[in-house]
């Protein structure tokens, strides 16, 4: 299957009956719907014939001329599409349902584009982290100007500092669709490990029951007047005996 074109057929019978027929035979159904469609279209396809027509690098941003074939002989309306959704089977991992959508070349749409990450920063080497806030950055462009991915140099940053959308560099046509601010990728001081300060505060609770649980003679009569009501409680008909005596 030739990269970029696809054939689909109109399907007349819809509901889930005729989907688990379609699928038994090896077929997909899916929906067809955006511009210069008047209403969505029905239609199947086959699984593998889809996966063929996409650019390897750009993945589901890949445009696709689609030629509708309704059964009657005729040569067939032809669609610039994109891949727009799909679902797959849980346990078969098979595709169990395909959504198109019709664009038109001349109009700017709205895509995700993958961010890859190359260098090294230098903040790691003080044990910074990197933290990646967005594994892909949303523009808007034409079809045919649609970037396969953004690289982006994480090699200057320090701990604490940050790259964003401002620092993106946008070819000709591309617009980032979301505010320049935006953060991309941090690197971050390294984490206290929690476990570490629990466990440098256990020996000193352990060394104050530790002393406690053997107090000195002098100091047991001190210990009980300062109890109050509570040492009372504990002893209350016992102390009175021992006055009475």
């Amino acid at each position: 299957m030739e990269v970029g074109k696809l054939t689909v057929h109109i399907r007349h019978d819809t509901g889930k009956g005729e989907s688990r027929r379609l699928r038994a035979a090896g077929k997909v159904p899916g929906i067809c719907y955006g511009a210069k469609l008047d209403k969505p279209l029905a239609i199947t396809l086959n699984a593998k014939e889809l996966k063929g027509s996409l650019d390897p690098a750009k993945g589901r941003n890949t445009v696709i001329d689609v030629r509708v074939e309704d059964g009657n002989g005729g040569a067939g309306a032809v669609l610039t599409a994109m891949l727009w959704d799909y679902q797959i089977d849980k346990l078969r991992r098979t595709v169990t349902h395909v959504d198109l959508i019709s664009i038109d070349p001349d109009k700017a749409i709205e895509v995700e584009v993958p961010l890859v990450l190359v260098g090294k920063a230098v903040g790691t080497v003080d044990g910074g982290q990197i933290h990646v806030e967005r594994h892909t950055l949303a523009i808007r462009c034409r079809p045919a100007d649609i970037p396969t991915k953004f690289e982006i140099d994480i090699t200057p940053l320090k701990i604490g500092d940050a790259l964003h959308v401002k620092d993106v560099t946008m070819p000709a046509g591309v617009q980032a669709a979301v505010p320049e601010g935006f953060t991309l990728v941090t690197c971050v001081a390294p984490k206290v490990e929690k476990e570490t300060t629990e466990a440098a505060a256990v020996p000193a609770e352990g060394a104050a029951v530790e002393g406690a649980a053997a107090p000195a003679e002098g100091d047991k009569k001190e210990g009980a007047a300062a109890g109050g009501k509570g040492a009372a409680g504990g002893k209350g008909e016992g102390g009175g005996d021992d006055k009475k005596k």
